[in-house]
Parts: C-alpha cells; sequence; structure tokens
C-alpha cells in the first residue's frame, strides 16, 4: 500500500501541511503527516520541547484499523481551528499503539485509573514535561454532544492549559501520584488479585477446575462466549477448555462439572468441549466471520456475533485459525478444518507481503463508511447471481429488504438458517444446495473484489508474525500441507533475516524496506514459539537452533532475577516512566504467558531444567489469580496445565521421505496433543543430533524407522510400528 492509498488525507495537488510524520513508517502515523498538528513522533525532541518551552504534552495514540481513531482525526486533527489550539499550548506526540506496545501499556494504565476501568482507542493523555500523566481519556468530539457529559476536546485543551499554568501545584500533585502507582505497577504483582508465590505442592489440579467454573459463570449458553454485548473471540480461553476436555476424557474420576445460574434442572451440564464447540459454531455461523473471504472481524457490537466492527487483525486469526484447527483434531469436524483453512488462505491471499512478512490489519471503513465493503443489498446480490441462486442465498445468509445493519437497508452475511433446512424446503438436496451456494459465495467474492478496498496496514510486526507463523506451522503439521509449510519456512526466513538489528537483537516492526523499535519481550516470545511450531512442522533444526537462541536472549534481556517472570522492556530499553510488565492476557497472550510457554517447551526439547524453573516460578506466582480472574489469564492456564501436566516427549529416528516414518509423525499428529513435544531426524543429522537434547543416542531399531516416547523422565522401549506408538502415547 503506497501512501497515497491512506484513509483520511486531505486530498490536494500539494498538502497545505506537512508535518514531522512524513519520516516515519507507519502507515498510522504518515495517515497524519499533513494534519495541521505540529505532530511529534515519540522521542527525545518533543520532551525536550516540551521542558524548554514549559508546555504539557498531549499525547495521542492509536492505530491505523481503528475507526473512532479516523474519526477523531477527521474531526479534530485536520481542523485547522482544533490544531492551532493544539500547536498554541501543547507538544503534540502522536503514536501507534503497535510499534509501541510498552507506551501504549503504559499510558493505558493510567487512563483506565481515571476512568473507572474504562479505556480503548483513540487514547488521549495529557502530560508533564517529564511523561508522567495529569489527565487522560479516549475519543473526544469536536462539539459537545446533546445527552453526553463528555466535553468537547477543544474545550477540554483550553481549560487544561489553562489548569497546567495556574494550577501548577496540582498538576504536579496528580503526576506524583502517577509516579507512585507506576513504581506498584512495576512489581511482579497484580493489585487487588491475591498473587504471593505459593509452594508448587499447592498448585494442583483445582487452580485449573476453578478457572473453568469461574469461566463456565459468565459463559452465554445460547450464543457463546463469554458475558454480554460487545463480545471479543474468547479465542485463548477456547484452548484452555480443550485442554480442560482431554482432562475430563482422560481421566476415570471425572473432573467437576458446572450447572449455569438460571439453568433448568435436568438441563444438561455444561462441559469445558460444550463450552468449546457452542463459541466456535456461533462464531462461525455469525457476521464476525466473513463468508466470502475468510477471516475474523475484530468483534461483535451485539450478543450474538452478527454485526461486527469490521476491521481485520493479524493476531485475531492467528489464534482463532488454531483454535478451529484444534477443535478439528479432537471433534473431527471438517466444518472446524474448513473455517481454519478459509482463515490461512485469506491471510496468504490477502495479508502476506512478497517477502513472506504478514501485514498488521486491514481497516473496518472503506470509502468513509464502516463495513460498506463487506454489507450486501438485495440488488446488489441479484445483479450477480441468477433469480433462483439469489433466493437460495438470501434465506440461508439472511439477507432481507430491511436489512440488519444500521438502518441502510444492507445485511451483514450470516448463516441465518441451517442449510439443510433451506434446502428442504426448496425441494433440494442438500449436497446440492451446499455446491450452489459455494458457487455463489465465490461469484459473490468476485464481485466484492471490484469494490474500493479497506486500507491495509502494512506494516510487519514481529510478535503478531510468530503467532501467524505458529499457526501455519501447525496446520501444515495436521493437514500435511507443504503449501502452509513453504508459508511457514518463508515468513520464518523473512523474520530472522530482516527483523534483526545490527547487533543481533530482534526489532519489532518493519514497512517500506526498514526495520526498526527495538523488540519487545512479546516479539522475543510468540517469534520463538512460531520457530518451535516451526521446527515440529519440518524438523528443520535451523527453526529449533535459531528458537534456543532468541530465549537465551530474552532471558538476558528481560527476566527479572530477583522475582522472577521478565518485563516487557529490555534492561537497556529506552527509560519510560516506568518499566512496563504486562501480566494479562488480552486481546494477544503476553509476553510473560508466551514466554512461560515456550520455556516449558524448550525444557521437554533440551532437558535443560532451568528453563522450566523459570517458568515454575513465574506460574506459582500467578497461579491463585488464574483461578479467579481466569479471562485475563487464557493463555496463562494453558501454560499452567502445561506445567501440570505429565511431560510427553516422542523422538522418530528414521528418513523423512521414508513412508514408515512418515506413518509413525502421522500417528502422533493425528490426535490434538497440546503437551507432547515432537522431534525427528534421520540418524546420521547431526545438526540435530547435536542441538536437540531429545535426539541425542537415539539409534534406529535394525536400520528401520524408530520411535522413543519418554514421559517424566522415564522412557519406554523403542517401537517401530505405528500401533504399538499409539498405544505408548495413550491412544489405545
Amino acid at each position: 500500500m503506497s501512501d497515497m492509498d491512506l484513509p483520511n488525507l486531505a486530498i490536494h495537488d500539494e498538502p497545505r501541511y506537512t508535518n514531522r510524520l512524513i519520516h516515519e513508517t507507519s502507515p498510522y502515523l504518515l495517515q497524519h503527516a499533513h494534519n495541521p498538528v505540529d505532530w511529534y513522533p515519540w522521542g527525545d525532541e518533543a520532551f525536550e520541547r516540551a521542558k524548554a518551552e514549559d508546555k504539557p504534552i498531549l499525547l495521542s495514540v492509536g492505530y491505523s484499523a481503528c475507526h473512532w481513531c479516523h474519526v477523531m482525526a477527521h474531526e479534530s486533527f485536520e481542523s485547522e481551528r482544533i490544531a492551532t489550539i493544539m500547536n498554541l499550548h501543547y507538544v503534540c506526540i502522536k503514536v501507534d499503539r503497535e510499534e509501541r506496545p510498552d507506551v501504549d501499556a503504559l499510558y493505558m494504565d493510567a487512563v483506565q485509573a481515571l476512568t473507572n476501568g474504562h479505556g480503548g482507542w483513540p487514547m488521549t493523555v495529557w502530560l508533564t514535561p517529564e511523561g508522567l500523566p495529569f489527565f487522560a481519556g479516549t475519543y473526544f468530539p469536536p462539539e459537545e454532544l446533546p445527552g453526553y457529559s463528555m466535553p468537547s476536546f477543544p474545550t477540554l485543551l483550553l481549560r487544561l492549559a489553562q489548569f497546567y499554568k495556574t494550577r501548577r501545584d496540582d498538576v504536579e500533585a496528580q503526576a506524583e501520584e502517577f509516579r507512585n502507582f507506576y513504581a506498584k505497577r512495576g512489581a511482579l504483582d497484580l493489585p487487588g488479585l491475591l498473587s504471593l508465590p505459593i509452594a508448587a505442592s499447592e498448585v494442583d489440579l483445582s487452580v485449573l477446575t476453578t478457572a473453568e467454573r469461574n469461566l463456565g459463570k459468565s459463559f452465554d449458553m445460547t450464543q457463546g462466549g463469554f458475558g454480554g454485548a460487545p463480545k471479543f473471540p474468547p479465542a485463548m480461553e477456547l484452548e484452555f477448555l480443550l485442554r480442560m476436555h482431554l482432562r475430563a476424557s482422560a481421566v476415570p474420576v471425572r473432573l467437576e462439572r458446572i450447572q449455569l445460574a438460571g439453568a433448568k434442572a435436568g438441563a444438561p451440564e455444561l462441559t469445558p468441549l460444550a463450552m468449546v464447540t457452542r463459541t466456535l459454531d456461533k462464531m462461525a455461523a455469525g457476521g464476525i466471520y466473513d463468508h466470502l473471504g475468510g477471516g475474523f472481524h475484530r468483534y461483535a457490537t451485539d450478543d450474538r456475533w452478527l454485526v461486527p466492527h469490521f476491521e481485520k487483525m493479524l493476531y485475531d486469526n492467528a489464534l482463532l485459525s488454531r483454535i478451529y484447527l484444534h477443535a478439528h483434531q479432537v471433534t473431527g469436524s471438517r466444518r472446524y478444518a474448513r473455517i481454519c483453512r478459509e482463515t490461512l488462505d485469506y491471510v496468504r491471499r490477502e495479508m502476506t507481503s512478497p517477502e513472506g512478512g504478514f501485514y498488521a490489519s486491514q481497516d473496518a471503513d472503506s470509502e468513509g463508511q464502516e463495513g460498506k465493503f463487506y454489507v450486501w443489498r438485495p440488488d446488489e446480490i441479484r445483479a450477480v447471481l441468477d433469480a433462483d441462486d439469489a433466493d437460495l442465498f438470501m434465506a440461508v445468509y439472511g439477507v432481507t429488504p430491511q436489512g440488519n445493519f444500521e438502518h441502510s437497508g444492507a445485511s451483514v452475511l450470516h448463516l441465518e438458517k441451517p442449510i439443510a433446512e433451506v434446502a428442504e424446503a426448496r425441494g433440494l438436496a442438500q449436497e446440492d444446495a451446499e455446491n450452489r451456494l459455494a458457487d455463489a459465495r465465490m461469484a459473490l467474492f468476485t464481485a466484492r473484489s471490484r469494490r474500493v478496498w479497506p486500507g491495509t496496514d502494512d506494516k510487519i510486526i514481529t510478535a503478531w508474525n510468530g503467532l501467524m507463523l505458529r499457526a501455519f506451522a501447525e496446520a501444515a503439521a495436521v493437514f500435511s500441507s507443504q503449501t502452509y509449510a513453504e508459508v511457514a519456512s518463508n515468513n520464518a526466513t523473512f523474520l530472522l533475516n530482516t527483523m534483526r538489528g545490527k547487533d543481533g537483537r530482534l526489532l519489532r516492526t518493519y514497512r517500506a524496506g526498514k526495520a526498526h523499535i527495538p523488540a519487545f519481550l512479546e516479539d522475543y516470545a510468540c517469534l520463538t514459539a512460531g520457530l518451535l511450531a516451526t521446527y515440529e512442522a519440518t524438523f528443520d533444526a535451523r527453526w529449533f537452533v535459531a528458537a534456543r537462541e532468541l530465549v537465551d536472549q530474552m532471558i538476558a534481556l528481560f527476566a527479572d532475577e530477583a522475582d522472577g517472570g521478565f518485563y516487557d522492556t529490555a534492561g537497556d530499553h529506552e527509560q519510560l516512566v516506568s518499566r512496563p510488565r504486562e501480566l494479562n492476557d488480552n486481546a494477544t497472550p503476553c509476553g510473560n504467558s508466551v514466554a512461560a510457554e515456550v520455556l516449558l517447551w524448550l525444557a521437554a526439547l533440551t532437558g535443560e531444567m532451568s528453563y522450566r524453573a523459570r517458568a515454575e516460578k513465574l506460574l506459582l506466582t500467578l497461579a491463585p489469580a488464574m483461578a479467579q480472574h481466569p479471562r485475563g489469564f487464557g493463555n496463562f492456564l494453558c501454560a499452567l496445565d502445561r506445567w501440570l501436566a505429565p511431560s510427553q516427549e516422542v523422538a522418530i529416528i528414521g528418513d523423512l521421505e521414508e513412508p514408515e516414518t512418515a506413518d509413525l509423525i502421522s500417528t502422533v499428529r493425528a490426535r490434538y496433543r497440546p503437551n507432547t513435544v515432537l522431534a525427528c531426524a534421520p540418524p546420521d543429522d547431526l545438526l540435530a543430533n547435536e542441538a536437540i537434547a531429545l535426539l541425542s543416542g537415539r539409534p534406529s531399531l535394525d536400520g528401520l524407522s524408530t520411535a522413543y516416547v519418554c514421559s517424566n523422565f522415564t522412557c519406554k522401549l523403542p517401537v517401530t510400528d505405528p500401533e504399538e506408538l499409539a498405544e505408548q502415547l495413550g491412544d489405545r
């Protein structure tokens, strides 16, 4: 995407204004490069000017796909009148939250502290020249809105500028409160939660079952998901529940099940698998899923997954493609496999750069309207399909003359009725109806492709690429897909070759030929997870070697040796008012939870118990909080389950080109085994045998492909027969 394609830039032959953001690579920052606001990027220059002129700082944080960020930009930042106020009274800094998650997290804490826990983007924060907040909020309108207590943005700008000049003691007092607030947040604790370290012997299955029970209390039995509108896809919580299903299936004593409050007597018990499948089914049927192009939108504005906020984020599609893949492995559902494939194929088609990196997001808006690219009116469908196919399609996908989207007469596509029901009512065989609908979707997808497309934020973020890399690698293994394996290998090659500085350390973001910004904890951890998954999909030892090097570097740069866990920024990172440490899983898994996961993963492959000890200390610290507040610890709970589960390591010695080796590998991959690690190499692969302790000293039996299964530091006898391997794995 060129700069000319970016939305919300005023169209002039020669822009009337150009500010410092013109030198940035972030599409979000470039969208503001021709604002009349005298924007600075985050950096010393802005803070030095604020100190020299004794001016407060106005910090605005957002991201390219954010609808309300675009609204505030158009209403306020493109306004000469409002820009004049901003430039006169403030030093103005614009930040892309996806490039600088440290800055975003630091000041989101301030927003939530000042707004009773509410936060979001655009984020607007007033700072002292030292970077301490004294007022914060999100979106502010250019004029007062009738019926709302929210002040207009220009009114607030003027009031706070006067407040800074005339009541400096109050400003400093508020700033000092935040200095103390950040000092407390920097410790390895969660304010208001029980999170004191406890003995390993005190953490048992009850932590997981309590978390499951607390998740069930907020589960929507009708529509799936947790809580009410708006609804966000709970991929990490579903992964945890899928693990709990495996535990319930594997032990003779049933784990405690729960009944929802208000459930009728005799109603079916709420099992972990029921919560997973109900949610996945409802999301796949809803408008949050793109039924023509594949992939998921950010969230649903209602409680039935019908009307989405239409932006598409790379991380959502990485996490959701994995949970549909894993649910397919558990249930055998072809529908789940199809949703996974369609999501990955969408990313391949629309979100992959020529170099192999994955783009960050696609906008909710096109032609200045949210969702316009995705919604349909009956006449638009009839213009593409013949009358019978149009009627069939509209009956199945809920397209009506009145529509369901913002009184526009347009409809968000969703599965209104089961295909079998509509087919029967029309006297069609279900297979015939499904084939006709498949052809209709392709025709409408082609027609939609001629519309004005939403903008794409084509920057490449290391952490999010690591999440997507893992999804492609796991799908390559499960589906035996060489295509997905090539996508994963190309992405891993790009990241390792391009996202490094001259010092060999990882970088955060890339666009337009430039990689920059020192990487954060989540970048190291997520890329490591992606590389380990790519190793287990391809058995190319270079991915394992690179993963271990990254983890060792991660420990050296981010570890808190005193209290355990990791900081989000490296020890030599730019000094902020506090060194951030995220301990909650939110839209993405936090760096600490992925770090715990990859440390356990590496410990199983290498036998290096120091990795396991680091993960253990972090998990024990947070285990009580995980049990009581599971919706904030979805990926942490998966890591805790991995720590509590019996370890299972499988080493296969054999030529990867031989069918006998492939049969052994397929036996391991046939089921969802989240706590099993798999290594494979021919006997003469010196790199693999030297790098991966699990493979070391494992001869093949009589020259045959041979599998070794170990669990809890005890190994079974080697086997060459897939049936015997399945028995050792517990499948028989």
